[in-house]
């Protein structure tokens, strides 16, 4: 979800919040859109309940092991 998009100094600066899940190979992505010159920073903001239908994925995956 994102939350703001600003220019500065020729930059463009994106603020989301994205599921941790979802940030998987995003550096390469991201990097390879951008010629090598795009930056990402990324910290924890909060914690949120995982949907259902992940979770019951989640727990037929552990049982499998």
């Amino acid at each position: 979800m994102i939350q703001s998009m600003e220019a500065d100094n020729g930059v463009q600066r994106v603020t989301a919040h994205v599921p941790l899940s979802e940030m998987f190979g995003y550096a390469t992505d991201m990097r390879s859109k951008t010629q090598g010159r795009g930056q990402y920073v990324m910290e924890p903001d909060t914690y949120a309940e995982v949907p259902k239908n992940i979770a019951e994925k989640i727990m037929s995956d552990k049982k499998k092991d």
